[in-house]
């Protein structure tokens, strides 16, 4: 199933997830469903609250980034109820975009390397260490989880620019060759 894409100005993107508790979840279903959704939209990540549901779940695959600099071809993962451990590094600035924000991007700083806990789609229980792109993309979307947009990282300067595009997203006044849930609308 392909869910539409909940765009900025939504409060289910500014709210910290709930943790996703064995029994309340179709876990696999809604994995197949994610990362359909992401596919169709042309994205590299998704997390639940990009589709309206408040829970502490993403899904990524970073192989369309597959290139001589990083091997992303085995970068297809799900992440359930994940923490951050830790994040080390000097931060790198790199262009950001979002499936929630679309037609814009900007530069993020971000630390390059993390640490992570969480659960895959079969409940497994996993630490891993990931760096440079992979690292980047885990941190974008837990930071949905989290309630932060990568617009919230950005001057103030910069936000009094974007204020009006952001604003006309939030209305449904955007090129999004995807479906998207407007916010306030059914």
């Amino acid at each position: 199933m392909i869910y539409p894409i909940v765009v900025y100005g939504d409060p289910v993107l500014k709210r910290m997830a709930d943790e996703i508790d064995r029994e309340s979840t179709d876990v696999k279903k809604l994995t197949a469903d994610m990362f359909e959704t992401m596919y169709q939209a042309g994205g590299i990540g998704l997390a639940a609250p990009q589709i309206g549901m408040s829970i502490r779940m993403f899904v990524v695959d970073g192989s369309p980034l597959n290139d001589e600099e990083e091997d992303m071809s085995d970068f297809k993962k799900v992440f359930i109820n994940p923490e951050i451990v830790e994040e080390k590094g000097e931060p790198w600035k790199f262009e950001e975009g979002c499936l929630s924000i679309p037609g814009i991007r900007e530069e993020v700083s971000r630390p390059p390397k993390l640490i992570i806990n969480y659960l895959d789609e079969n409940w497994v229980e996993h630490e891993e260490e990931f760096d440079g792109m992979k690292a980047r993309i885990i941190q974008h979307e837990y930071d949905h989880i989290e309630g932060i947009l990568f617009t919230d990282y950005l001057t103030p300067f910069k936000k009094r620019l974007l204020k009006g595009k952001l604003q006309n997203i939030s209305k449904g006044k955007c090129d999004a060759d995807y479906k998207i849930k407007i916010p306030g609308k059914r």
